[in-house]
């Protein structure tokens, strides 16, 4: 993946709390992309793969920073329907 570098003004305190440089990336990095899932503009499997990571993981890292996940787009509610009929009995008679 192609990167772009901007300056990011921080205030120094921040960095009294023990962050080191990546992790304060990783962290804007993640803010950045959970507030274009938010506000509608990338579906989870989208922010996903703009972090590095499986949709499952983008919503269980949604789960641990306490950002609910209720925003299905109509591509991943046909997808969820699809895999419960894949795990249902009667689908497989």
């Amino acid at each position: 993946m192609t990167e772009t570098t901007f300056n990011v003004q921080i205030p120094n305190n921040l960095l009294h709390l023990g962050l080191e440089q990546d992790e304060i990336q990783r962290r804007i990095s993640e803010w950045l992309v959970f507030s274009l899932f938010s506000e509608g503009k990338i579906s989870s499997g989208k922010a996903g793969k703009l972090l590095g990571i499986s949709r499952m993981e983008f919503i269980q890292l949604l789960k641990t920073r306490g950002i609910a996940f209720i925003n299905y787009s109509e591509d991943e509610i046909k997808e969820e329907l699809e895999a419960v009929k894949n795990l249902s009995p009667k689908a497989k008679k």
